[in-house]
């Protein structure tokens, strides 16, 4: 019978046995398998987005760093999560012990801060760089970026480990086969913790990433109600300029997007027992959202193939065959650097080189932005095609079980 799911402890041989969930056979197979299936696309798709950008010259600027940064995190999700939590899920209960837990937790909560932390980061700095075009050139280094990056392993660190020392504690969740913060426990010292990290982790980078958001489509909308005040040569080469970050800011809000979707339906069961009705909530309530938030390491590598070109070359040039699987055309590969434009920081050399090729394309320079203005919106509607087919596959999923 499907009733609801109870957890009894089974007396084991290990010196800390750990309680089982009453649940059918198929239940833990099936998180086991999705499981498996997001954390091999997340360490494929990861490490490709690290090889990429660390390996093409073009893809290798400051702002950059903080995708391979965000790859990186991810990457680490699907390697410290994904061997552990199928294990368990075959064995149909947690077989560490009460350390391995603690650190399964522990990775979980370090990298899933630290991608959060980096998301923010990158709105910051598209903020930057589309409304204050001008004071932003050159200021953003390779060593100022990466004292950002320490300072975000930093405060992701700083929250992560404060249940080892007796606040909160990681114990197991859901159909008890993987581990987090004690969330469920209805004290003082468990609650404390849960708001101040759901304040400072979650919905203060939030706040700040909807801020530069604002006021980056302000900052649009202002170029374009103002572009047809200046001449047509400024026209076409501050509209393109802008249109790059734009272009770049749009697939880092997508991102940005998905990660917030993925992590509110558990963001949603934490503040549920944070209130006061743990008892509500089921094994599965607290297990479906814990995986569909681990499947926000894989969002970051498809999202790039779909719309960054540059991405797509770098794959298409170092691995000929995925450039077979993502429709990269040879000629691309052969007229690179004059089929795109920078979407970064670059040297005032190729910025001077950009700027000549745009004044020499004048004429067909607002045709060009227009088409490929189309181009963008017609891959912003297949991503969002491909977010609405991924909810119905997460109800499918719910279904299952």
């Amino acid at each position: 019978a499907r009733g609801t799911p109870r957890a009894t402890h089974k007396h084991t041989k290990a010196p800390h046995p750990f309680p089982t969930v009453d649940v059918p056979d198929h239940a833990h197979y099936t998180i086991g398998s999705v499981i498996l299936a997001i954390g091999i696309t997340g360490m494929v798709g990861n490490f490709l987005v690290i090889y990429a950008f660390s390996r093409s010259r073009s893809l290798r600027t400051p702002a950059n760093m903080f995708i391979i940064n965000l790859a990186i995190t991810d990457l680490l999700m699907c390697v410290t999560q994904t061997p552990i939590f199928f294990t368990t899920s075959m064995n149909k209960r947690w077989i560490f012990g009460e350390k391995g837990c603690e650190i399964y937790a522990f990775c979980g909560a370090l990298f899933g801060i630290c991608s959060m932390i980096t998301l923010t980061v990158i709105a910051v700095d598209r903020y930057f760089v589309i409304t204050r075009p001008l004071t932003s050139i050159g200021v953003l280094s390779r060593k100022r970026a990466f004292f950002i990056l320490v300072a975000a392993w930093v405060y992701s660190l700083g929250w992560s480990l404060p249940p080892f020392f007796g606040w909160s504690a990681y114990v197991p969740e859901g159909l008890l086969t993987s581990c987090t913060w004690d969330y469920m426990t209805f004290t003082p010292s468990v609650r404390a913790y849960t708001m101040l990290l759901f304040i400072f982790v979650f919905f203060l980078p939030l706040f700040i990433i909807i801020y530069c958001y604002v006021f980056i489509f302000r900052a649009i909308r202002t170029t374009n109600q103002s572009v047809c005040d200046v001449t047509v040569r400024d026209s076409v080469k501050s509209f393109h300029r802008l249109q790059n970050e734009w272009k770049m800011a749009k697939i880092a809000l997508i991102v940005i997007l998905l990660y917030v979707i993925s992590w509110s339906p558990y963001s949603t069961v934490a503040l549920t027992a944070f209130a006061g009705y743990a008892d509500m909530l089921t094994p599965y309530m607290n297990s479906v959202p814990a995986v569909i938030a681990k499947a926000s390491a894989i969002h970051n590598p498809i999202i790039y193939a779909i719309t960054h070109p540059k991405y797509r070359i770098a794959l298409a040039k170092y691995i000929p065959c995925l450039g077979v699987l993502l429709c990269v055309h040879p000629r691309d590969l052969r007229s690179t650097s004059s089929s795109f434009m920078s979407t970064r920081r670059s040297t005032v050399t190729s910025q001077t080189s950009d700027i000549s090729s745009q004044f020499r394309r004048q004429s067909t320079g607002k045709s060009r932005l227009s088409s490929a203005s189309d181009s963008e919106s017609l891959l912003i509607n297949n991503i969002f095609g491909c977010l609405f087919l991924y909810f119905h596959m997460v109800c499918f999923f719910m279904a299952l079980l």
